[in-house]
């Protein structure tokens, strides 16, 4: 018997779950519940009370003859990789048969790495793809934009990346110096961190090659550490880096939620207001608006799921809309993106079950859920799509893309689920990559 809180050796524990002939399917799902990231887990509670009770979830799900209960266990990172490494390994020494995990890279790339050591299939989802991929020993990405190297053999994972957040931030861009005769300088404030420099390395060179007319000039900030409190430096270099000494009345970034509300509050001190902010991993909820105050007015970020898309679950029926209606019913405060991604976790879950013969032999249903295909809360994933359109093509297998769409932080208007009236809300101003999703607001300048 291993020591407490061990791991037993690889092979061991492969053969004892592929040999098993329990009735139960144990699915872990680990998620950064407190700390920095735990805006990204609110949902969490609301969102597994509804998987858990779903058909297959609450009844069971027959596979071959042979019917299954599903017991899940929730696991909190406290937003620290290393603490997702324990809570993993905890999960796999319980017998996890499939581990889920979601919100950032710092959450999503330990679990994952772990898994894929451990042999145990994992679906990830929000962290961009590129980041997901060079977490694992030799993935890398090519200057192209494509995934080279060895990738996971027992991961599959679900989102989007460069590519998808240029598709989304540069059109919003276009017309906002169509109306303000903006300049084309562009901040960047990517940090030293999985995704910043993922961005750092991508980002532009994806610009210039989607956009080869844009002419587009990028300043980089500088590769700050994460929980940086003093942004003097770079607001500066934003103020008068840019052609011509001039500021850069473009900005993007993907910083952690405490770093952007501290630069963005300097930033306004220190009189830099760039004309468009187009933000990544922050600004995606209604407490980061709720932090900035009037600071929040007109900044753009993505948004992967809206109440006011068609899509709707394939566990149960239900619509995107009468999800965050009865999230918000529920007394949870305003919908927010997270709730549709976490929810989508399980039923590409449930997809990968239904492909297998035997749900406790890991490697089968690992591949099986690199080759899941079907429609659901976030809209239609296909983990292998070979497609020539490079926005919607997996980058490789096991990789499956969903579209967003370009949202605005607007305060004190009507927000359209269920005609409630709160402080900030989301209007999807822009829907060049998705026309599935209605605009119902104008894209407006962050600062005139």
């Amino acid at each position: 018997m291993a020591a407490s809180g061990a791991l037993v050796s690889l092979t061991d524990i492969s053969a004892a779950h592929a040999a098993t002939k329990s009735g139960t399917i144990k699915i872990g799902y680990v998620s950064p519940r407190t700390g920095a990231l735990a805006d990204f887990a609110g949902s969490d509670a609301f969102v597994l009370k509804q998987i858990r009770a779903s058909s297959y979830f609450k009844k069971g799900i027959t596979i071959r003859g042979t019917k299954y209960k599903i017991e899940i266990t929730e696991m909190d990172t406290q937003s620290l990789g290393s603490v997702a490494v324990q809570v993993t390994q905890q999960l796999i020494n319980s017998g996890a048969d499939l581990i889920l995990t979601s919100s950032a890279p710092e959450t999503t790339i330990p679990v994952a790495t772990t898994c894929e050591q451990y042999k145990v299939p994992c679906v990830s989802t929000v962290v961009p793809w590129e980041a997901y991929w060079g977490g694992f020993t030799g993935a890398s990405i090519s200057p192209q934009g494509a995934a080279t190297g060895t990738g996971p053999k027992y991961n599959s994972m679900f989102f989007y990346g460069i590519p998808q957040f240029v598709g989304c931030f540069v059109p919003m861009w276009e017309r906002i110096q169509k109306i303000t005769k903006c300049n084309s300088n562009v901040a960047e404030m990517f940090p030293n961190d999985s995704d910043g420099n993922a961005f750092r390395e991508a980002f532009g060179p994806t610009v210039g090659a989607i956009y080869p007319n844009g002419g587009y000039n990028f300043i980089d900030g500088g590769a700050y550490t994460d929980l940086t409190t003093d942004y003097t430096s770079m607001i500066q270099t934003f103020k008068t880096g840019g052609k011509g000494g001039a500021a850069c009345d473009l900005f993007v970034n993907c910083p952690l939620p405490p770093d952007f509300q501290s630069f963005w509050t300097q930033a306004s001190q220190q009189d830099y207001n760039p004309k468009l902010a187009t933000v990544a991993k922050v600004m995606l909820f209604p407490t980061d608006a709720y932090a900035l105050g009037a600071l929040s007015n007109n900044i753009a970020t993505d948004a992967w799921f809206t109440p006011y898309s068609p899509y709707k679950s394939s566990l149960t029926g239900q619509s995107a809309y009468k999800f965050a209606e009865a999230y918000q019913n529920a007394g949870h405060g305003q919908w927010v993106n997270s709730m549709g991604s976490t929810y989508a976790l399980f039923e590409v879950a449930i997809e990968g079950l239904k492909a297998v013969k035997n749900p406790h032999d890991r490697l089968a249903l690992a591949e099986a859920l690199q080759v899941v295909k079907y429609d659901g809360m976030c809209g239609p994933i296909n983990m292998n799509l070979k497609s020539s359109n490079p926005y919607l093509a997996s980058p490789a297998k096991g990789i499956g893309m969903i579209m967003p769409v370009g949202v605005q932080w607007r305060p004190g208007s009507a927000d359209l689920v269920g005609h409630r009236k709160f402080k900030w809300s989301q209007w999807v101003v822009d829907n060049s990559l998705n026309k599935h999703i209605p605009l119902n607001g104008t894209l407006e300048p962050t600062n005139v």
